[in-house]
């Protein structure tokens, strides 16, 4: 990881809202889901702020460097249609070794809809998925 990830780093990320990241799209296979009214899911929408923190990272890891999501706290405040092009803000708060702390702010063009913070780790990838292997190996 490079020096220039640090504090005060700020990014924006938008993303057009598409049909398939609404409420009935997080599992089909559920009733409750497949009922739900078509609005951006905040299951997609915490995948989407994930996102926009790796983005915001992306040009300060060294080759072969990835992060991974450790903590996710975040309101979702507000219901956007597809269609909508949802803008998050980000900002670093804090870089403690390998452990990256973002603020977060999002809006849909018409309203806020949602904030909070997300802390990522980044990881030597490789190593990474001999753990999991070795945990999976394990499983009963």
């Amino acid at each position: 990881m490079r020096t220039s990830l640090r504090r005060g780093l700020t990014s924006e990320f938008k993303y057009a809202v598409p049909a398939n990241k609404t409420v009935p799209h997080v599992y089909p296979e559920s009733d409750l889901f497949a009922s739900m009214p078509a609005v951006f899911a905040t299951a997609y929408f915490v995948g989407l702020v994930e996102w926009a923190c790796m983005e915001a990272m992306r040009p300060h890891l060294d080759e072969g460097e990835q992060s991974v999501g450790i903590d996710v706290r975040l309101s979702h405040t507000a219901a956007t249609p597809p269609g909508l092009t949802v803008t998050v803000e980000v900002a670093v708060e804090a870089v403690e070794g390998r452990r990256v702390r973002f603020s977060v702010k999002a809006h849909d063009g018409v309203e806020p809809i949602g904030e909070g913070t997300h802390e990522r780790f980044v990881i030597d990838p490789i190593r990474f998925m001999a753990k999991v292997r070795q945990k999976a190996s394990g499983a009963t």
